[in-house]
């Protein structure tokens, strides 16, 4: 069964961005996905300015397994978006899932996300 929750604690944080060969960014959020416990992926995000980023959506190398990272990557969008905040922001470097949970590019050179309505319960969700 997969799963996707904050990482706690910081060390944790460390040790699986190690393991997925990215930075730590201490000052970060940090999601981890698991599958039957064992340890797949995770992603990176923060909050700035009105505006949500995520760094990093990615599984441990070797991995493969789009559903755990769509479903991680929409897990990231909604916390944030349950923080109040509907705008999204993300690498190029992101993943190679984000056109799919909802990110486009932007003139800057960015992947954008309007989510505004994107977690809202019934048909009046757009996504």
């Amino acid at each position: 069964m997969l799963t996707v929750k904050p990482i706690e604690s910081k060390e944790e944080q460390k040790k699986f961005c190690e393991l997925c060969g990215i930075d730590f960014c201490p000052d970060m959020f940090a999601y981890a996905a698991r599958v039957s416990g064992e340890f797949i992926g995770m992603s990176q995000f923060n909050i700035e300015n009105g505006t949500g980023y995520i760094k990093d959506l990615l599984l441990v190398p070797g991995k493969d397994d789009d559903e755990a990272l769509f479903i991680m990557g929409r897990a990231t969008m909604n916390f944030i978006d349950l923080c109040g905040i509907h705008k999204c922001r993300a690498d190029r470097g992101a993943g190679k899932i984000m056109k799919l949970i909802g990110f486009r590019e932007a003139e800057d050179g960015t992947l954008f996300c309007d989510m505004t309505g994107m977690f809202t319960s019934g048909c009046g969700g757009k996504h």
